[in-house]
């Protein structure tokens, strides 16, 4: 096989063109197989195939550097560069990161996991290496999906200015996780069914093959579809940067003709490159959606697996459901329709459904001027993404208190998508913020009470849930519910734990056998039920407050504060994520060695002389 010829990326020179064709054909059976073992980015990794074994024959890595925005697609790119041996490894406890990581291998110029980023690296680097006097390439890679993302416009609009030499290359195969949305995508659209463009791939070879760095000293025809190129229909135009393409992304040996020729190029260069992900799987070409991640499968009979009724489908019915009654709600997304669990939403209410791509800023704010005006606004969002609209939420939400519902998904730790995906930081930047308040239900039945509660309370709300399974909620259940009260599960004698969310899972496992051990449902982080607190604190009972989210700054912080401020001091116990990233693995592992699984709260409470029967740690998949 060749694919076991290359090691590392200077192997590639010695390949003749069959054998890179050939390598190429491997390396998509070799994705395909390691993610029906583990699970992964497949259908990502898949359309960029040919054009990571063209830039890795063409370009000298790790002296030049390649930058892949998000890092999902990054696969081939991983097995030739020396960890072909430990792919089976990826996402896995102990293994390589799905994603490209500095600290993983010196190939991986960055560590990424959220879109929209490496334009701006790109141009930091390029910069340094000006900067140092060095003469290195630097190639930022970004598909069309992360371009509509402000940071990567604003990059742009930089690039531009500066003019550094600088290649990028837009991956365009119209889809980030769910279809793209928006004007540029439109254009692109619009673009490739132009017939100059057609005529344009037909020959591009030949029109490109005078390009040096002298630019284009091209004869007749060539010259003036360079020209077209380059300046009347360059969608890069106004930003001052250079246009070549469309060009086909899956012609392994014409990419590597195409950026020969351009990799010299004073200034920045844009190479649109068109792919198709899931290139050469057939499920995953039909549907690219379901198979960008899937669980492990059947290479040979690959079938969709379910993966169960989610919190995101919990949410998903809840607000569907409740659009009927509320004719004012309005749901946002930033390019997370399936995540989030509204594809049954935007189907029903297309009307009242808003995608902003890959833009979370942008949602944020618009969701602000739909509060504003009257409507319901709910923002439907991952907690790490969240992250993105922290300066929107201050100013243009909390200030004036305006009506926004956050639908927090994927808080706690996450698992296989590691540190740049936990959402373990959601409740510290946001109980920071006044005005605004966090509440976590325990089942989908009291996240429809929440929602709808919180449509008719005048502020902001987050509604914080986990990557995780829950019960069904019956159709047409919509309890009420007293906000901003904590509920007591259990009755305990002696002492309490202060569980939420995920947490509450191992409470009650910890205290199943104890008498002396109640629970409490701490479903309200932000503002805590000072009353019930005091009640607790007065009446002497020992505390454990725990959490699946940074110690620091988080619901115990939050707890320890309102009995300073009530001038309380009972015997209380922390337990919540240490002051480190928690990278890929099992979600059991990371919460045992964080200290809050069950036998961490049973540990506490032995400590505080409180009568517990050890509990079994439950090693599966929570």
């Amino acid at each position: 096989m060749i694919v076991q010829k290359v090691n590392q990326p200077q192997d590639l020179k010695t390949l003749s063109q069959e054998e890179l064709l050939q390598l190429a054909e491997e390396l998509r059976s070799e994705i395909i197989r390691v993610c029906a073992q583990n699970g992964g980015h497949l259908a990502s990794s898949l359309g960029a195939v040919e054009f990571i074994v063209a830039l890795h024959r063409v370009f000298d890595s790790p002296q030049d550097r390649l930058l892949f925005d998000v890092g999902h697609q990054a696969y081939a790119h991983k097995i030739l560069t020396g960890r072909k041996e430990v792919m089976h490894t990826i996402r896995q406890e102990g293994g390589i990161s799905g994603f490209t990581k500095v600290s993983e291998n010196e190939h991986d110029a960055i560590t990424v996991g959220h879109a929209s980023t490496s334009l701006a690296n790109a141009l930091g680097m390029a910069i340094a290496r000006d900067t140092l006097g060095e003469n290195h390439h630097v190639v930022g890679i970004i598909g069309d999906g992360a371009l509509t993302g402000g940071m990567a416009l604003a990059a742009l609009n930089v690039i531009g200015e500066r003019k550094p030499r600088l290649l990028m290359i837009l991956n365009d195969n119209e889809m980030s996780i769910s279809e793209n949305v928006g004007a540029l995508n439109r254009y692109f659209k619009e673009y490739q069914t132009k017939k100059w463009v057609q005529d344009t791939q037909k020959w591009g070879k030949q029109v490109l093959e005078g390009i040096s760095p002298r630019l284009f000293n091209l004869v007749d025809r060539a010259k003036e579809a360079a020209k077209l190129m380059l300046h009347q229909e360059n969608p890069f135009y106004a930003w001052g940067i250079r246009y070549v393409g469309p060009v086909d992304g899956h012609d392994l040996l014409g990419l590597i003709h195409v950026l020969e020729q351009i990799k010299e190029l004073d200034g920045p260069t844009m190479l649109h490159i068109v792919t198709q992900k899931g290139k050469g799987y057939g499920v995953a070409e039909e549907d690219p959606i379901y198979w960008h991640g899937p669980p492990g499968f059947n290479v040979e009979n690959p079938e969709k697996i379910s993966k169960g009724y989610s919190w995101s489908a919990a949410f998903g019915d809840a607000v569907t459901e409740l659009a009927f009654q509320e004719p004012r709600l309005f749901v946002i997304t930033p390019a997370m329709r399936e995540g989030s669990g509204l594809v049954k939403y935007s189907q029903t209410h297309p009307e009242r459904y808003l995608d902003t791509g890959i833009c979370e800023d942008v949602a944020a704010t618009a969701a602000a001027g739909m509060g504003l005006r009257g409507l319901k606004p709910v923002l439907a969002i991952y907690s790490t993404f969240l992250q993105r609209a922290f300066d929107q939420i201050v100013h243009d939400i909390a200030i004036e208190k305006v009506p926004v519902v956050f639908a927090v998904d994927r808080a706690g730790i996450v698992g296989g998508d590691g540190a740049t995906h936990n959402g373990v930081f959601d409740i510290a930047y946001l109980r920071t913020i006044p005005n605004v308040q966090i509440a976590a239900p325990r089942d989908a039945l009291e996240l429809r009470a929440m929602l709808k509660k919180a449509l008719t309370l005048n502020a902001p709300i987050a509604i914080r849930y986990a990557r995780d399974n829950v019960e069904k909620a019956p159709e047409g259940a919509w309890p009420e519910i007293e906000w901003g009260r904590w509920e007591v599960l259990k009755e305990g004698s002696k002492a309490y734990i202060l569980a939420f969310g995920k947490t509450l899972k191992y409470a009650l496992e910890a205290a199943s056998d104890s008498p002396e051990v109640g629970i409490i449902n701490a479903r309200f982080i932000k503002p805590v039920d000072k009353g019930m607190l005091e009640v607790l604190a007065l009446e002497g009972y020992k505390l454990v407050a725990t959490e699946d989210h940074q110690k620091m700054g988080g619901f115990g912080s939050a707890v320890l504060e309102a009995l300073h401020e009530m001038g309380l001091k009972p015997d209380i116990r922390v337990l919540g994520l240490p002051d480190v990233f928690y990278d890929h693995g099992s979600i059991p592992r990371m919460h045992r060695e964080a200290g809050i699984d069950a036998e961490a709260i049973q540990a506490a409470l032995i400590e505080m002389a409180v009568g517990v029967k050890t509990a079994t740690r439950r090693m599966g998949t929570l």
